[in-house]
C-alpha cells in the first residue's frame, strides 16, 4: 500500500546575508575572474577609481619582430637611475620609482591624480631571447628594451617546393 507524504510548504522568508556570505560571494567572483583582472572592482565601484588615480603602472608595447622583441614602456617622471630591468628566462620585469615631492611650500591638496611611488611590471615574452645581448635605452620618459631572439627562436621563411 502506498502512502502519500506531504511535502513541506516552501517558505519565502530568507535570512539576511551575513559577512561570511559576502566573503564567500567575493571569493567566488575572484576565482571566476582570476587574480590578474582586478577582482574587487565589481564589489566596490569607487575603489577602482581611487586605485587608478594613484596606481603607478607603466603602459607597455611589445613588438615581435623577426630577429628581436622590442618592449617600450611609458615611464614619465622616472629618473634613469631609478629604473631596474631584470630578465629571467622569458619573464621580463621592469621596476622603478617616481619620486615624491619632498615638501609642499603652501596650500594643501584638494585633489590629486599624479601617480607617485614604486612600480613593478612583469611580462612574459613570446620567444626565448639572448640575454647577453639585451640593450635598453631611455629617452623622454620612454624606456625601450631590445631583446634579440636566440637562433632557434628566430623566424625563418621556408620555401615550398
Amino acid at each position: 500500500m502506498k502512502t502519500k507524504t506531504k511535502m513541506p510548504a516552501e517558505t519565502s522568508a530568507q535570512r539576511a546575508p551575513t559577512l561570511f556570505d559576502e566573503m564567500d560571494r567575493a571569493f567566488e567572483q575572484m576565482m571566476r575572474q582570476g587574480w590578474l583582472q582586478r577582482p574587487f572592482t565589481g564589489l566596490w565601484p569607487g575603489w577602482d577609481a581611487e586605485t587608478k588615480a594613484t596606481a603607478v603602472v607603466p603602459r607597455m608595447d611589445v613588438i615581435d619582430r623577426d630577429d628581436e622583441i622590442l618592449v617600450r614602456a611609458e615611464v614619465p617622471g622616472v629618473a634613469r637611475k631609478d629604473l631596474e630591468i631584470e630578465l629571467s628566462g622569458r619573464l621580463l620585469t621592469i621596476r622603478g620609482e617616481r619620486a615624491h615631492e619632498t615638501r609642499e611650500e603652501r596650500g594643501t591638496y584638494c585633489h590629486t591624480e599624479i601617480a607617485r611611488g614604486g612600480f613593478t611590471r612583469s611580462i612574459r615574452l613570446p620567444d626565448e631571447v639572448a640575454t647577453e645581448r639585451v640593450e635598453a635605452t631611455f629617452e623622454d620618459g620612454v624606456l625601450e628594451v631590445h631583446l634579440p631572439k636566440t637562433e632557434r627562436a628566430e623566424r625563418r621563411r621556408v620555401e615550398v617546393k
